[in-house]
């Protein structure tokens, strides 16, 4: 709740290695001398109201943030070889470096000294040209020049663990995008596999062209880049770069070996090696991604889209959230319009907690082994199903747990009934389910073989009431 200006820093800071002043109301200008510090090694001025330009001192930060202030003006020179463009997301008076940012407007005189330098360079240079032109009697049809993106990635926005993805790598190594390398289709592009020269295997969403030239799936595209690019989190996919060109618009993520949960529980191998634990993991590990966005994150982000397509797995089996064309910001005073393209059977009736919705739905087909509609139609019924016992349900492909992994289970269905409660309003908060996770305190350990869905159902109905304990 900091306000006022930033004092004057003085030059007997010499031991200053990190100063983080974000999500504050501070105004006013950013002192010079933070740049001239003997350590800043971070420095993080993000979500305040900082009206000034930027001190070219703090291009050389290692650690730098800027973004969601109101700064103006001309961009350091060099600033785009030390720190990437959403450093400054959301300081939209500036000006230069980067693509998402207009061209600085020059003084007449600055345009006059160019033009009188560079005119004579340019008409000699222009006479080279013809003379090579006619020397050789090429004619060059205007149709066979295509632009191409620079190789360090400053036209197409793209990027990476050096910096250094180039649009003309990504063409290359998938040949132009050619239907061998593409191993899955999503709701508006195709996803790609592409191993670059570096040899870092990345994954590439493309946009079909049909949906590249809609207006619609256009925002929906660059929303998804607007959240990946302000959020990290070890269960969240992290997006390397993207493309946005008339003939190829894309996202470059980082690839994730199992690909979805979706099909590795669609596969009987792959659901065999993925026991018990792993299964417990993966919940866990949703579980604190959605709770980071839905309270670690200024404003909240909602999903909106969760379901087991959306979670990808690595080679370890780790969980992380993608797929965020849909997500909206929880601010009241924001205009922000996204696509309502959720898949269909988690979505929520009700919005307002839609994610946790969603995520008990996941939750359950995990534990089932494929999707539980049916078993959701029977439990809003007073179906005499309900007295099934809960091993009944589980998927039996995988070896049968032990007796600590089934505690994890008991608690993890009993969470997941809670979230999938008729009144939103009884719904737990993700926060509350991720601490209750983070907790060491278990149900006592009693046979899966013993526990109803009726109990289960009464018991998430009676931890509603009482609120977790956590919360």
């Amino acid at each position: 709740m900091l306000v006022g200006s930033i004092p004057f820093i003085r030059d007997n800071l010499t031991n200053l290695q990190t100063l983080d002043l974000s999500v504050n109301y501070l105004t006013g200008s950013i002192p010079v001398a933070l740049g001239y510090l003997t350590y800043p090694s971070s420095l993080d001025l993000s979500y305040n109201n900082l009206r000034c330009h930027i001190p070219p001192s703090l291009t050389y930060i290692h650690r730098l943030n800027l973004s969601h202030n109101s700064l103006k003006g001309r961009i350091p020179n060099d600033y785009a070889l030390y720190h990437n463009f959403d450093t400054l997301i959301g300081n939209w008076d500036l000006c230069g470096q980067f693509k998402i940012f207009p061209p600085c407007s020059e003084s007449k005189k600055s345009i006059i000294t160019k033009i009188e330098i560079f005119a004579p360079i340019t008409i000699f240079l222009g006479f080279l040209v013809i003379g090579r032109i006619l020397l050789s009697h090429c004619v060059f049809k205007k149709n066979q020049i295509e632009p191409r993106g620079s190789k360090n990635g400053n036209i197409f926005s793209i990027w990476n663990y050096d910096g250094h993805i180039a649009y003309e790598d990504i063409i290359e190594v998938t040949e132009d995008f050619d239907i061998r390398y593409c191993i899955g289709i999503g709701g508006y592009g195709s996803i790609y596999k592409a191993e670059l020269p570096s040899g870092n295997v990345v994954a590439l969403k493309k946009l079909h062209q049909r949906e590249a030239e809609n207006p619609i799936f256009y925002r929906s595209f660059i929303n998804e880049v607007r959240v990946l690019t302000e959020i990290r989190h070890r269960n969240i996919v992290k997006l390397h770069g993207f493309c946005v060109h008339k003939a190829r618009r894309f996202l470059i993520y980082e690839y994730m070996e199992m690909g979805s949960l979706f099909c590795v529980l669609r596969n009987v191998y792959d659901a065999m090696e993925l026991d018990w634990s792993k299964r417990v993991n993966i919940i866990k590990g949703t579980a604190h991604a959605l709770s980071y966005m839905h309270h670690e994150c200024i404003p909240a982000i909602v999903h909106g889209d969760i379901s087991s397509n959306n979670i990808l797995l690595n080679s370890d089996f780790q969980a992380l959230i993608s797929d965020f064309g849909t997500a909206k910001l929880l601010d009241p005073d924001s205009s922000n319009q996204t696509l309502v393209a959720s898949t269909y059977g988690y979505i929520a009736p009700v919005t307002e907690k839609c994610d946790v919705y969603s995520f008990g739905v996941v939750v359950v087909e995990v534990l089932m082994g494929r999707h539980p509609g049916e078993l959701l139609s029977l439990l809003s019924s007073s179906s005499s199903s309900q007295n099934m016992m809960l091993n009944e349900i589980l998927d039996q492909r995988p070896p049968p747990p032990n007796r600590l992994v089934a505690q994890d289970i008991l608690l993890i269905a009993t969470i997941a009934f809670a979230c999938l409660h008729t009144q939103p309003k009884s719904r737990p908060t993700m926060k509350c389910v991720s601490q209750e996770f983070l907790s060491r305190k278990k149900p006592n350990a009693i046979p899966l073989s013993t526990v109803s869905l009726l109990q289960l159902k009464k018991q998430a109905a009676y931890v509603a009431g009482l609120g977790f304990a956590y919360c």
